[in-house]
């Protein structure tokens, strides 16, 4: 038994030792089984929403409506949004992020404009001194 346990000690030791250590992936032979890195995972997921949140914009019954009055065919848009590569989806979905939301600076300023006007006349602010 002792001598047994002589030889089977090593052994164990040894596979566990060997066991233990980290394994190295075996390059493929096709480029299509390579693994993914996190980085990509991600970049695949964010380039899914950019493409699903341009389709809902899209799909808006007014963006409907402005692309017929253009004589622009829906169904055209749809096509040529699925056929986008990822890099113009990210750069579509950034000028979406730039677009003012429903109104343009134009009305912003004239909706500050009237505000203030209000408000001075009420005698909250000094801004216009016609006001007085």
């Amino acid at each position: 038994m002792k001598k047994l346990t002589r030889i089977l000690s090593p052994l164990l030791i040894a596979f566990l030792v060997l066991g233990s250590l980290p394994v190295a992936a075996a390059p493929q032979a096709s480029p299509a089984s390579n693994l993914v890195s996190t980085q990509d995972a991600l970049q695949a997921d964010q380039v899914s929403a950019d493409r699903e949140r341009i389709n809902e914009i899209l799909a808006r019954q007014d963006v409907q409506d402005q692309l017929v009055a253009q004589g622009v065919d829906p169904a055209d848009v749809e096509a040529r949004v699925a056929a986008l590569s990822d890099e113009e989806v990210r750069q579509m979905a950034d000028q979406l992020e730039e677009l003012p939301a429903g109104a343009s600076v134009v009305g912003v300023l004239f909706a500050v404009f009237v505000i203030l006007l209000v408000t001075d006349i009420l005698g909250l602010t000094n801004v216009f001194p016609f006001t007085r």
